[in-house]
């Protein structure tokens, strides 16, 4: 069944040396945009993790956080550079002593010195890096099963929905055959007393030809039988597999043209409020295919 492009995914992990939260947020969006936000010494494991979201999903704004608390500072691969600051400050003793003062060390500005401070790599702790990994496929996975159960809401709403276009599509098919003979009727008479008032002579075979003129710009068979068919596949297309949002899009854009075929042709003020609900029910199907995955 189609999943829904919103959803929202968690999870959790704890272990001695750190913990970690993964939250997954989405909305619909025309192509997969991810957004990621997390600390930066970790962004050399973001394409890598990137692609483990697109097999995920292939549409929609997907807002990936990453809440990181390391409890073993080893973790993070951090060093201080004693052997500079241990000669930074014996040039600052000397200098004191040959000034006759005491020199006492600003441990709060050695902090400060980004020059003593090392980051051992680019690369984070390979046991961090497996453990974000393995809760990230679990966030996703959460992520998923969100989105599996408001896209089998959604397909549950749109199936209703077509069960009322297909009955507005037969009141505007049981309407036609109606509106045809009141207006076969209307032509004939019209030209009948066109004639009389001008005392011209009555031509049966000039009639049947105005009569098959106005029958055929008012038949509106083909459209409604291309209607039928777009509605069954729109329900063959809700029960299928797969990313399916961009083919109901497109399915509905064509119903769309359809059913306002049929409301121009028909020239009836009960097919034209037949059409509105149509159009109307037809609006509420697209607002929710936008969101279909």
């Amino acid at each position: 069944m189609p999943v829904s492009m919103t959803g929202f995914g968690r999870f959790e992990t704890n272990e001695d040396a750190w913990t970690h939260v993964w939250e997954i947020k989405s909305v619909n969006g025309r192509f997969l945009d991810v957004k990621w936000r997390m600390p930066g010494y970790l962004r050399s494991l973001e394409n890598g993790w990137e692609k483990i979201v697109r097999t995920y999903a292939s549409r929609g704004r997907v807002d990936v956080s990453l809440n990181l608390e390391v409890l073993d500072s080893g973790i993070l691969g951090m060093t201080f550079n004693e052997t500079m600051a241990q000669a930074m400050f014996d040039q600052m003793e000397k200098l004191a002593q040959s000034r006759g003062e005491t020199f006492e060390p600003d441990y709060n500005r050695v902090l400060s010195m980004s020059s003593l401070w090392r980051d051992n790599g680019s690369e984070p702790d390979p046991g961090l890096a497996e453990s974000l990994t393995n809760g990230l496929e679990a966030a996703l996975k959460d992520w998923v099963d969100s989105r599996s159960v408001e896209g089998d809401a959604m397909c549950d709403d749109l199936a209703t929905r077509m069960d009322t276009l297909r009955e507005l599509t037969e009141k505007v098919a049981a309407r036609i055959p109606d509106i045809l003979e009141a207006k076969k009727s209307t032509l004939r008479q019209r030209i009948v007393d066109m004639l009389d008032s001008a005392n011209a002579e009555f031509s049966e075979d000039r009639m049947l030809q105005e009569v098959a003129y106005l029958t055929d710009k008012l038949d509106v068979s083909e459209e409604l039988t291309r209607l039928e068919a777009h509605l069954d596949r729109l329900g063959e297309v809700l029960a299928a597999k797969g990313n399916v949002g961009k083919k109901l899009d497109f399915l509905v854009q064509e119903t769309f043209r359809e059913i306002n075929t049929c409301g121009n042709k028909a020239q009836d003020t009960e097919v034209s409020r037949l059409v509105v609900d149509f159009k109307a029910e037809l609006e509420r199907c697209r607002e929710q295919i936008q969101n279909i995955e």
